[in-house]
């Protein structure tokens, strides 16, 4: 197990047919040599995983990687009202040019691709 620093990026959809630097998240987590979430480390960790929020437009956002009843979640304040669940993450790795779904605080559904993930 391995703490890493990962950044996905914002992939292709209708408004960003290119994707998205500009719209992205960058958060710490253990991971193990497949690139799973360690749920056990994670829950031991002295400080929580961290996660920022990068959307153009707005302030940057600062949270934490939290699990929840429906997996993983970026959570930014107490409550869950603005978590943003990542779909099935505890069952998909987290590698350089995977993609990711991640549903948004009011319940759009995102494509997001695993930019970087190193120590």
């Amino acid at each position: 197990m391995t703490w890493k620093t990962i950044r996905l990026e914002l992939a292709r959809t209708a408004e960003h047919p290119n994707g998205s630097s500009a719209h992205a998240y960058v958060f710490r987590a253990p991971l193990d040599d497949a690139g799973f979430i360690e749920p056990k480390a994670l829950r031991e960790a002295e400080k929580r995983p961290v996660v920022r929020r990068f959307w153009l437009g707005e302030r940057d956002q600062n949270g934490v990687v939290i699990t929840t009843d429906k997996g993983w979640a970026f959570s930014y304040k107490v409550g869950d009202d603005d978590d943003e669940v990542i779909f099935g993450l505890q069952n998909h790795p987290i590698k350089v040019g995977e993609y990711l779904t991640i549903t948004e605080a009011d319940g759009s559904e995102l494509p997001f691709r695993v930019i970087r993930c190193h120590e």
